[in-house]
């Protein structure tokens, strides 16, 4: 016991150690508590660049899992197996997840990202999420001209997370769940990282406009395509796919922060495209509505649904924030349109989701106690009807440091709809999960 107390000792000491050596960034939104609320980073420069700076953080999550699910899908025997008989839970740990976040701030106004998954439910090796750099300054060109007009640009390149939507910057991304206040994503989770740039332009009254162009997939590829799209009967082809959002954020007084965002992303063919199902670490509800043949990582989403947009998806997404004091809401409606390359005709998918939270004690803010509501009613591919999956959540939590963070949540889901022969027909799960985040 007493060596198990110095390793836990050691390590902690570690982590608050290089959480407070960190150099300073340019335009970075923390790994902790303080990366709360923050979305795109802003313009403001509250960093003197003087020399070259090389930034390691991490993220740390475990999570103890107490859920229990059920349904009344018609037996589908394979090979002598149900497969719609659901996997037997009990209460336990789910596998840690762990991320490696490198930043480098290569030149005043020139930072460096880089971020790997070192350990998640879909994959137990390192993975490279992706990396990007980002120009808020252009020095090098020697231009007065071009230096007043990067005042108000911010340019990104590389293989980054599309900025789809607002809902991405408070997710959990596989071992980051500190800017989470819950311990699970939208059941309908918008989330892939992409190859292309994203220009930004902020006005100092609160005004932001972005566009964006990618090349629409998460693994590209330079093979040309053998399969027949259905819509158009000719070879499938791999366009450019375009994102973009307009917004207002502005904090109006010293208690009060108002931000509106509207957001789209579309492309009109692709090899395969994620917009839905991009997520390469993993649903922390784990085996929930899954078989008894499922495995941790080959049945890695479990709670979500994904609506198989993977040819051709346009989509749109409003999100209203709101901060009062310690008071506060982000709201989701979503509407996307989409198919399969063995579609003729796109089907429909809809969310709507509400977080409430309410921080507190005033200034610090370090406890919290919140309440989500989250719907989707999609058409999946060869239903001729919709099904629709609601979900609340109730979540507490406290952060013990600004890096270290302890939550719960209480969750219930259910499934409505879908066919007798699915697995989900007549599906719900509830039940609880605590989780510890360490984040810098």
């Amino acid at each position: 016991m007493n060596s198990i107390k110095s390793i836990t000792i050691s390590f902690l000491s570690l982590v608050a150690g290089v959480a407070s050596g960190q150099p300073a960034i340019q335009y970075f939104r923390p790994n902790s508590q303080d990366g709360l609320h923050v979305f795109e980073t802003t313009k403001h420069d509250t960093t003197q660049f003087t020399d070259m700076k090389v930034r390691i953080g991490g993220n740390f999550t475990q999570d103890f899992q107490g859920l229990r699910h059920s349904n009344t899908a018609t037996p589908v025997v394979v090979d002598g197996v149900n497969t719609n008989q659901l996997m037997g839970l009990t209460n336990g740990f789910n596998r840690a997840m762990a991320n490696l976040n490198v930043d480098a701030q290569l030149a005043d106004g020139i930072r460096m990202n880089l971020t790997l998954y070192l350990s998640s439910r879909h994959h137990e090796e390192t993975w490279v999420k992706g990396g990007y750099i980002q120009f808020d300054k252009l020095l090098f060109f020697h231009s007065a001209v071009i230096d007043n007009i990067m005042k108000n640009i911010t340019i990104k390149i590389g293989d980054y997370e599309l900025d789809y939507g607002d809902q991405h910057y408070r997710r959990t991304d596989g071992g980051n769940a500190i800017y989470n206040p819950f311990v699970e994503n939208y059941i309908m989770d918008e989330f892939a990282t992409e190859i292309g740039g994203e220009v930004y332009y902020h006005h100092p009254n609160g005004l932001m406009v972005m566009l964006g162009i990618t090349n629409g997939e998460l693994n590209p590829t330079v093979v040309k395509s053998a399969k027949i799209d259905s819509a158009t009967q000719k070879l499938n082809t791999y366009a450019p796919a375009f994102h973009g959002k307009l917004g207002f954020d502005k904090q109006l007084t010293s208690a009060f922060r108002f931000r509106l965002t509207g957001s789209f992303y579309a492309v009109k063919s692709t090899a395969s495209n994620t917009l839905f199902f991009g997520d390469r670490t993993g649903s922390h509800y784990v085996y929930v509505m899954e078989n008894t043949q499922a495995t941790v990582g080959d049945n890695a989403f479990s709670g979500r649904y994904n609506p198989q947009f993977s040819q051709q998806v346009t989509t749109f997404m409003i999100n209203p924030f709101l901060k009062y004091h310690g008071l506060e809401m982000l709201a989701t409606y979503e509407m996307a349109r989409g198919r399969i390359i063995t579609e003729r005709t796109r089907r429909t998918a809809k969310q709507y989701a509400i977080d409430l939270i309410y921080r507190f004690p005033r200034h610090r803010e370090n406890f919290w106690i919140g309440g989500r509501y989250n719907s989707v009613t999609a058409t999946p591919p060869r239903y001729g009807s919709d099904i629709t999956i609601h979900r609340v959540a109730a979540s507490a939590g406290w952060f013990i440091t600004r890096n270290i963070m302890l939550k719960a949540e209480y969750t219930q889901q259910q499934y409505s709809d879908f066919a007798d022969t699915d697995i989900r027909a007549g599906g719900k799960f509830n039940g609880y999960i605590i989780q510890a985040s360490i984040g810098f």
